[in-house]
């Protein structure tokens, strides 16, 4: 599989030769099921309020859930109610489900418990549709919908979608499934109301259509928490002289791991683990004097010995402001 990963972004003749007709069965089935809904064959179906679907159409991860939960303190600071829905890959239900309070992330996966804890009501859920229904019945109030990652979910209809990519990595080499990392075609991106780069754009984007509104988001790292203590945080200077290990299981662990060197964090050792990893307490090194994590690895580490784990949570920035922009868009009026 790292073969593989590695050529979606330092392409290998062979391999593309010999995953060519994979990559055709995908785009092929995945065709055909956009067209079938496009001519109601497959029906959509409506929620009663509006929905905002975000998403990507690459595999790994983009930053959606600091976009998500940028979104949810920025509408909570203009007074509009919002709610959120997420497939909450990882998770053990199998009907639509609200995240409590106590829930883990083995019952609805790491991501939900993050937009939960940003203080919106969150419903998980394989039929975003029912989820959605479900988070209306339990919280009438709700003005607006977040849709996470829910951008190739075509049975639920949509009033704005954000394609999020990543700055540094692209769409790759611009392939499908499983040549290279794509959902959809690039030319995707030109049917979407707006895309959010993460991060800066390297190497040129001569796929990114200049017609469709560009967001630039920045993730601005806080100070470090104790996973144990939550009251006692840590600059990164206070690290120094200890011995480190960076740890992520995350959609592009590399990011992590560039954040803490920006920092001037030099960790002897960095662990990446697969996206959404149950974390057990052997994972976490016994020899580290701190060992520091994503927020979303946090919520997973709740198993294990949490005196030497420091979370370094982030925060995003958007240029321009998307809130406001989707806020107008939508018609929807706040008390700001």
């Amino acid at each position: 599989m790292k073969v593989i990963e590695r050529h979606w972004y330092r392409p290998r003749a062979w391999l593309t030769v010999l995953l060519a007709p994979l990559e055709a069965l995908f785009g092929s089935v995945s065709a055909l099921r956009r067209a079938l809904y496009r001519v109601g064959m497959l029906k959509r179906e409506r929620l009663p309020v509006p929905v905002v679907v975000i998403g990507n159409i690459n595999v790994g991860g983009v930053g959606k859930t600091p976009l998500t939960l940028a979104l949810i303190e920025a509408f909570k600071a203009r007074g509009v109610p919002v709610g959120v829905i997420s497939r909450g890959y990882g998770g053990a239900h199998t009907v639509p489900t609200e995240v409590a309070p106590q829930a883990t992330a083995a019952e609805v996966g790491d991501e939900p418990l993050l937009m939960a804890a940003g203080g919106a009501p969150v419903v998980v859920g394989r039929d975003r549709v029912a989820a959605g229904h479900l988070l209306l019945e339990r919280h009438p109030e709700v003005q607006l919908i977040l849709s996470d990652d829910g951008l190739q979910h075509y049975r639920l209809t949509r009033d704005l979608e954000l394609a999020v990519l990543d700055g540094a990595r692209g769409i790759g080499n611009g392939r499908l499934l499983p040549n290279g990392p794509l959902r959809e075609t690039a030319g995707r991106l030109r049917t979407v109301d707006a895309i959010v780069v993460n991060g800066p754009l390297v190497g040129g984007a001569r796929w990114l259509p200049t017609e469709v509104p560009r967001f630039d988001m920045t993730l601005e790292p806080g100070a470090f928490v104790s996973l144990a203590e939550p009251s006692r945080t840590r600059r990164a200077a206070e690290f120094a002289g200890e011995r480190l290990v960076a740890l992520a299981g995350i959609g592009h662990p590399e990011r992590f791991f560039r954040t803490l060197e920006q920092l001037g964090l030099k960790p002897g050792r960095r662990l990446a683990f697969p996206d959404h990893h149950a974390f057990q307490p052997q994972d976490i090194p016994d020899d580290a004097d701190a060992v520091l994590v994503t927020a979303k690895d946090a919520v997973k580490l709740h198993c294990v010995n949490r005196a030497r784990l420091w979370v370094l949570p982030v925060r995003a920035r958007l240029a321009p402001d998307l809130a406001d922009w989707i806020l107008a868009r939508l018609k929807i009026r706040h008390g700001r």
